[in-house]
This record gives C-alpha cells, structure tokens and sequence, in this order.
C-alpha cells in the first residue's frame, strides 16, 4: 500500500457521501478492536477489508465436521503441499481451515531470508485462527535494550500499558491464572482451564527440582465460563474453523458485533486499499482509493481519522 499524493482538485463531488469520521483498513484483531472502541466513541467509522465477508455462525462450513466427513480425513494432499510450501508450514492448516487462509499462489512470498508471514483474507482476518495466546509483555521486555544496549530502547514502559491490557482482557475474556511472577505480570483473567494429570505432575516434577522455574497455563482468549452473554469454550479443539459457540476471541464473534451495534460501523469487504491520499496543502493524509476486488472499480473514501492494521507488523 502507498502514499498518493494529490491536489484537492480531485476530491468530486460525491466526497461528501464517501466522508466518515474514520475509516480502519484491516478487519482482523487489530482493526476490529479499532473499529469497536472508535465506534463506541460515537465516530462513524467505515472498515475496509480487502477479503470476501465471512458472518460469525453461518459462514463456519466445517465447524461440526467429524474427520471422516473431510477428504483424507482432514489431511491436506501431496499435491497441496507442494503448491504451498510456506503456507503448509502453518501448523494450522488442514482440509477443515484452508478456506481461511492464503494460499501461496494467491500472494506469492518474497524472502530474502526465511520468514513465514502467513495471511488470511476475509473478515475477521486472521483472528479466525490465532493461537489465542495472550501473555502481557512485562518491564524485562520493554527494557531489554536498555538493559543489554541492543536497538532502541523503547519509549514506554509496562505501567504505560497495564490499564489498557486490563481493558483489553475484561471485554476479550481471557482464562489464565494469577501466578505472582513479574516475568508474566497478572491480568484480568477469568478461571484457568484446568491442568490434566500429566501436566500436574509434570509441574510438580520440574517444581520439586528446580524451584526458580514456573509451569503455568497460558493466558488464552478462550472461555472458561460464560462472559458477556459468549461462550464458554468447548474443548473441541476445532477452533480455527471459526467458532460458532464464541468461545474464543475474533473481530467476526466479538469486537465487530459491538461496532455494528452502535449504529456506526459500515463494512465494505472486498476493499483492496491501493493508497493512501495525502493532502500537499493540508500536510495530512485525508483519505484512501480503494479497488474493488470483484468489480475492479476505483472509489475514494475521506475521513479525519486513517486506522492502518492491514498486517504492518
């Protein structure tokens, strides 16, 4: 995605009808809590997705599918690994999830060194299928640069971002206990899930002989307990074929929903961003030209307020 830069002549007549207060482009984790907290806040905000609509519930085709219901019983074939290389890598991927995720002739990977930058392109991106691991970064983190003179040290600290890691975790749900350790500072958690037998003792055993060492459950975003009229989690172990129990966290289960609920969210899937419109006079960008994905037709959309999640990391 690039920076266009254009004179205000360009903005037409129709500028008005395609004005928001803000426009997100992305709709995965990131974009759907940006579209959640911004619409909250009473901005009318448009969500551009450059992927087809997914609806939480209906659009899970093999959510209830048992293995023998799939080809190869859920095993991708020969001939899909080596068409996917990279993307057979994903731990993830399988006969009951590929429809989530794409594939490598799809938006071929460029890398100069191994890195596997895995993609979904629908709503709801890729938190349809993270691992939903959700540990808080503590201070180690944000001074270890300082404290082994690598990089830039960073310019915040974990007190900076505490209260919004508790904001964050009070509406997502997130199970997980309160261990005391600063290494993985305590959140706002729900009930852990349970340990088994072999992961009790296998606690006990690495406790009994090495008391400076901790095996915790993680903190995860799926449900132990009902929370805000979702879930809880099921233990099915299906959860990135979307989970139409809401068990765990994804923009299409929760954060979306609550946008939408506020009256002043618009989604618009199959929005390719080609560019961002930067205003030479004004000295800011003030909106973006989209490609329709289907239609390839080009539209222009304004707003005070550009929420970039498409990937950036």
């Amino acid at each position: 995605m690039a920076t266009t830069k254009v004179s205000a002549t360009i903005l037409g007549a129709g500028k008005q009808s395609h004005t928001y207060d803000a426009i997100v482009i992305g709709s995965g984790i990131s974009g759907g809590w940006a579209a959640k907290e911004l619409c909250e806040q009473g901005l009318r905000t448009l969500v551009l997705e450059r992927g087809g609509h997914i609806e939480h519930i209906e659009d899970y085709p093999t959510a209830h599918k048992e293995a023998w219901d799939l080809p190869l019983f859920g095993e991708m074939s020969a001939e899909f690994r080596a068409a996917n290389p990279v993307l057979s890598r994903c731990y993830a991927v399988n006969q009951a999830t590929a429809h989530h995720f794409v594939k490598d002739a799809e938006h071929p990977y460029q890398q100069s060194k191994p890195f596997d930058w895995i993609r979904g392109y629908q709503v709801g991106g890729k938190s349809l299928m993270w691992a939903r691991w959700v540990q808080r970064w503590s201070d180690f983190d944000f001074e270890s640069n300082a404290r082994n003179g690598v990089g830039v040290d960073w310019p915040i600290r974990y007190q900076d971002l505490a209260p919004w890691y508790s904001h964050v975790e009070k509406f997502a749900g997130i199970s997980g206990n309160r261990d005391g350790l600063p290494q993985i500072p305590d959140g706002e958690f729900l009930p852990p899930m349970e340990m088994n037998a072999v992961e009790k003792h296998f606690k006990q055993s690495i406790e009994s002989q090495f008391p400076n060492r901790h095996l915790v459950m993680s903190r995860t975003a799926n449900l132990s307990q009902h929370h805000n009229g979702r879930g809880p989690c099921m233990y099915r172990a299906r959860c990135a074929r979307g989970c139409p129990f809401t068990g765990y966290f994804s923009s299409n289960g929760v954060t979306l929903p609550a946008a939408a609920a506020t009256g002043n969210l618009t989604m618009r899937p199959h929005s390719v961003v080609h560019s961002i419109i930067y205003d030479e006079q004004k000295q800011r960008a003030t909106g973006v030209r989209v490609i329709d994905a289907e239609t390839k037709a080009v539209t222009e959309y304004f707003a005070r307020i550009i929420f970039v999640n498409a990937s950036t990391l």
